[in-house]
Parts: structure tokens; sequence; C-alpha cells
């Protein structure tokens, strides 16, 4: 990978930036290979939430993620370079993927600015196999052709595009340079953020009974006292069919007001589908040589009082079958990264992690991030964390495909970005949706443990879809 300090765009003219495409160029005609040219510039302040919805296109790839509480904000639209990957080597695969395209990057503009260069955002299915007729792969990386994020009041926009030996350098930069005037003087495109219709007509059914859950759960919960595993999460599906097309960036829009302590997350796959929704659970999260993650497993709701909200998170705390469940996930987390050579540093005890509508047990972990181990190193062995799986891995993993009757997909699964110094962050698909023009399908699951009772998991459940159903339809 090529840094380069100058700025082709800011304070110059369209004909530098065509001589230094033309340089770029050559580069290209010295390797004998496409190069990336990444190009990015600080502006004034931005939503790139609004960025993303004036650009929105529904077959083209965009990623986004919000997470309010930390004043971050990242959109990506369009792909220039994708790569998708299966089976357990699908981790190694994307890194390899990440770094030969680095290996032919030629990234230009201030480094030291928040998410400047090329970012790299990737999705990893709950399972390493899934079907061929399902919207995402079980692996896939895009880098976008036009990115902007926001982070603690600083915004940059970066432009990533292809340069071969026949690349039409004169309309590439072109391309380029409407792209940064239009930044200039951006206008949001706010009748987005507003539904069509002020009450939409929906009909909401489940993929099955709430009886059937239960006995999913009793069933469960009778394997677990057998010895075949100690703990499971197992999901429900609901599909909503309204009367006009549901646009992710308005779920979105609702979604990072509504919760602000979680990741406000879209993924779309370049052919009409978007994997919505806003999850309370952060993965991994590596920058400066640092490493954070987190346990977060043992739920309850929020009160409608606040004494009645303090006792239920008191209640939380002491209950024994909560506890058992953390305990279960922080173990494993401990347990998978040892083989790493992390020195691991967390709480003796679980605190709350309050959000909109419900509370979890809490415990943050954090690390130094030795050289020679990287973040998708860290992901490849974490995920899926016993909090979405269970314990012991393959046993509950071989219990959800057994038990459950449709197809994960995404939920659960692991979705972020790595940029091109190695940093990155990645938080799981929960809470969530897969938007298909006026189809909808919701997620929602439990961890169940010994001791756990169908009825009150059927209502966490339950809690946790209403988050999306809000989401999707409130103006």
């Amino acid at each position: 990978m090529t840094i380069l300090s100058l700025d082709p765009v800011s304070n110059q003219t369209p004909d530098a930036l065509r001589n230094f495409l033309a340089q770029c160029q050559k580069a290209a005609h010295r390797a004998h290979r496409p190069q990336l040219v990444s190009i990015s510039m600080e502006v004034t302040a931005l939503d790139p939430l609004s960025v993303l919805a004036s650009i929105f296109e529904p077959l083209e790839r965009h990623f986004y993620v919000e997470r309010p509480f930390e004043h971050l904000a990242i959109a990506g639209a369009e792909a220039v370079l994708e790569f998708s990957a299966t089976g357990p080597g699908r981790f190694d695969a994307c890194q390899a993927f990440i770094d030969d395209v680095l290996g032919n990057s030629i990234v230009v503009g201030d480094q030291g600015v928040p998410f400047a260069g090329p970012h790299f955002f990737t999705a990893f299915a709950f399972f390493n196999d899934v079907g061929t007729d399902e919207p995402f792969p079980s692996a896939s990386v895009f880098v976008p052709r036009w990115q902007v994020a926001t982070r603690h009041e600083r915004t940059v926009a970066v432009a990533n595009l292809i340069i071969a030996e026949d690349t039409d350098v004169t309309a590439a930069a072109d391309k380029v340079w409407r792209a940064h005037s239009k930044f200039g003087g951006f206008s949001y495109a706010d009748r987005i953020f507003t539904p069509d219709v002020a009450n939409p007509r929906i009909n909401l059914s489940g993929l099955s009974s709430d009886e059937h859950y239960c006995d999913m759960v009793q069933r469960a919960v009778g394997r677990i006292g057998s010895g075949e595993f100690d703990k499971i999460v197992l999901a429900r599906a609901k599909d909503l069919v309204a009367d006009q097309p549901m646009h992710p960036m308005q779920a979105l829009h609702g979604l990072r007001q509504k919760f602000p302590e979680c990741f406000a997350f879209s993924m779309a796959n370049g052919r009409g589908q978007s994997f919505i929704g806003a999850s309370p659970e952060r993965l991994v999260r590596g920058y400066g040589g640092m490493l954070m993650s987190e346990a977060l497993a043992g739920s309850t709701r929020r009160g409608k009082t606040e004494i009645e909200d303090e006792q239920l998170g008191r209640a939380l705390l002491h209950s024994a079958k909560d506890r058992h469940e953390h305990q279960l996930v922080l173990d494993s987390i401990l347990r998978r990264l040892k083989p790493l050579g992390l020195q691991l540093e967390y709480t003796p005890e679980p605190a709350l992690r309050r959000l909109a509508n419900v509370q979890h047990l809490h415990t943050p972990i954090k690390t130094a991030l030795p050289v020679g181990v990287r973040l998708l190193d860290v992901i490849s062995r974490l995920h899926p964390t016993p909090a979405v799986g269970g314990v012991p891995r393959e046993s509950a993993l071989t219990g959800i495909r057994s038990l459950e009757t449709f197809a994960r997909g995404l939920y659960a699964g692991a979705i972020g970005w790595v940029d091109s110094r190695g940093n990155g962050e990645f938080f799981v698909g929960l809470r969530s949706a897969l938007i298909d023009g006026p189809r909808a399908r919701l997620y929602a699951g439990a961890g169940i443990v010994a001791g756990s009772q169908p009825v009150q998991e059927l209502a966490e459940t339950e809690l946790k879809f209403k988050a999306m159903e809000d989401a999707l339809f409130s103006p």
C-alpha cells in the first residue's frame, strides 16, 4: 500500500486530479494489475445517513452503522471491489482478500482523520455454510465507491476508484470532482425519513405458533438436562407484509432515534434486500493496538416506573439462572481467546446494561492486541459467541439446526468493518430484520439454560420483536 500525504482534490483543480490519476494509471501499468485509489478529505459536518439516503439505489450495495451514544456514524455505497467466501476458512479467505487489495492500493489524504482511507465492509452469516438461494453468502466483503463518516464532530468523505491500464482517467476524475462539489453544498433528502403513508396496513405472521416455540424451549431444556449442551439460543422469525415498500433509510432513522446506545445498521446485498437492525452487542473493537469485547447475556424488561425498573434490574443481578447464563458466555470468550496469548482484563462482577426496552447483564473485556494478531483472527475464534449460539458451541449449533425451522442468514452474524491500518469494529446482527420491498422477516431469540421457563422466553422474544416492528412503521 502506498500512502501519499498530498490532497489531489481540496484547494486544487480538476486538471490536478486528472494528472494525479494519470500517475496512478502508470503505477497500474508497472504492476500489471489495477490499483485501488482511495482519496480522503475532511469536509464540513454531514449526517452520513442523509448522504446515504440521497444516493440510495435499491440495486446497489450499501453499508451503514450509527451509534449516537458514541457520536459515531459511517456510510458506504456502491461497490468498486467485492468478495465472498464460504466454509470454515471464510475468515482467512476474507483477510487474504483484504491483504491483496491493500498490496495494490494508493491512499491519499490525511490519514490521521477518523475513518480516512479505504474501508472493507464485511458480513459473516451465523453459520459457515448457507444456501445458494439465501440473500447473503456466509462471508462477504466490499469496498464502497463513496464513504462518509463522522466521529466526535469530525467528518471525512472518501472516494474509492479502480484505476487500470485502460481506465478513462478523464471520466474518473470528473466523477470524483462532481462528488467533491456535491459534498461542499450538500442538501439533505429529509423526505426519505417520512413514511409515504401515515398508517400503512401490515400483515404480521409468525413462521410457527407461540405453542411451537414454547415446545421447542421445553425440548431444549430436556436436552440440557441430558447433558447434550449447557446453553442454547433459540430464535423465532416473523414475516411482515405491508401495502407499500419499506425503505431501509426510514427504518434506520427510527432505530437510531429509539436506541441511541445500540448499533443501528444496514447491510444491502445489491439485489434489493437489506438486513437492518439495532444491535446492543459489540463483538470486538480494535483500535491503536487495543482490543475491546464484551459478554452480554441475561435479560429482563425495563420497568414502567423508576422504582419498578430498579427492582427488575436488582432481580436480574441476583438471578441464579441469568447469572449462570452470563457466566457461560464470559467463560467461553475467555477460553476461546486464550490461545492467542491475550492478557484479558474484565470486572469480576457483571453490571447492568440498560437499553430503551430491555436490560442485560454486561461484562466489558479489554486487552492489548499483540503484533501479528488481527481483528479477523479474533472474530474467527469468537463467532458465534455463546450469547447467540450456545455452550458447547458445536453441540449447540447442531441443536439449533435441528430445532429451528428457518435459515438464520445474517441474524446473529458478525457485521462490521476493517480499515487499511487494521483497525475496525464488529457487532452482532441482533434485533434485526431482512427487508425485501414490502416484505420483511423479523428475528428475535432467547438464551435457554437449565431452569428456563418457555412462557418467559417467549415473552422475551416478543419484547425484542417490538423494537423492529415500531422502527419499521412508527413515524
